[in-house]
């Protein structure tokens, strides 16, 4: 299979009713694919999951004269129409197929370079929901999952202009979320891609936790505390220096801090175009598959999230 972008579009209620507007309005994953296939100057996906149902609801009406079969086809067909026309540069392809959404997008994605989804844990609204469909795809594919609000725009990856007015050139810092303890190259080598394709910087974040006598009341030392926090920033900027030398052209943001990763991850997707965090391969099919940072910020950043599955 040659290298795509590929985005995966449910059979949910909300894909549906999508279907049957005219004309057709593109979630937030769609555009993002899209935007996303552009970077990288490769050809987007679609690909539509859909359930097959018992032969007589198959034939009864949802709509006047329409039926499953007929939504099923319209979903692909009209939502390509529309990312051609937003996107002319980008080539679209269209595929269908039948199954469970989860297991058939985790098969589909295989050959991908990457793989979008929608999250309604993201937004509250629309696409796949983060728990379900979005969670057991991003923990069984090993290609990087890039999880979108229902409603992001492109303008939500740029810098505010004059006026609060976004630009439409200058986008947001990526935000990398790392540990300098287990730091892998194939999620640093996507952070710093991410932010050269964007042509903006990369802000990494890495949260680090006080002694363990702060828990219980135990007066702090100040100065212990200070030497830690040297030596955690001295670890960061130790990660960074090849990837640094690698990427002279992006601007490198490092943010040392110390209290939960998660919250500091979070905090900073405010102001990101992408949250780019990683994923241990584990496997053993039994057992959690997304760490606990991960799972965090999945559920609570407020931009975009890149999953990156590493050893």
């Amino acid at each position: 299979m040659s290298r795509n972008v590929t985005v995966g579009l449910d059979g949910s209620t909300e894909s549906r009713a999508a279907a049957m507007r005219a004309p057709p309005t593109p979630f937030g994953q769609w555009g993002r694919a899209a935007r996303e296939a552009k970077l990288r100057g490769l050809p987007l996906r679609l690909v539509h999951v859909w359930e097959p149902v018992p032969e007589p609801m198959a034939q009864a009406p949802l709509l006047g004269a329409e039926t499953p079969a007929h939504w099923s086809e319209r979903i692909p067909r009209e939502t390509a129409e529309e990312l051609r026309m937003r996107h002319p540069g980008v080539h679209v392809d269209t595929e269908q197929i039948p199954g469970r959404p989860a297991d058939a997008l985790a098969v589909a994605a295989k050959g991908a370079e990457l793989l979008v989804l929608g999250s309604r844990g993201l937004s509250g609204i629309g696409g796949f929901l983060v728990g379900s469909v979005g969670m057991a795809v991003t923990a069984d594919t090993e290609i990087p999952v890039v999880l979108v609000r229902a409603g992001e725009q492109a303008a939500d990856e740029h810098e505010a202009g004059p006026a609060g007015i976004p630009s439409t050139t200058a986008y947001r810092p990526v935000v990398l979320g790392i540990d300098t303890g287990h730091p892998d190259d194939a999620v640093l080598a996507f952070a710093f891609d991410e932010a050269a394709h964007r042509g903006t910087s990369l802000r990494v974040v890495h949260g680090w936790n006080l002694p363990p006598y702060s828990a219980y009341g135990v007066p702090a030392d100040p100065e212990l505390n200070a030497e830690l926090g040297r030596q955690e920033a001295a670890a960061l900027s130790e990660v960074l220096r090849p990837w640094r030398r690698k990427y002279p052209d992006v601007e490198v943001v490092e943010e040392s801090r110390s209290g939960s990763p998660p919250h500091h991850v979070i905090d900073a997707s405010r102001d990101a175009s992408l949250v780019v965090v990683g994923r241990r391969i584990r496997r053993n099919p039994i057992g959690v598959h997304i760490g606990s940072v991960t799972h965090a910020v999945l559920h609570h950043a407020t931009a975009p999230v890149a999953v990156v599955a590493h050893d």
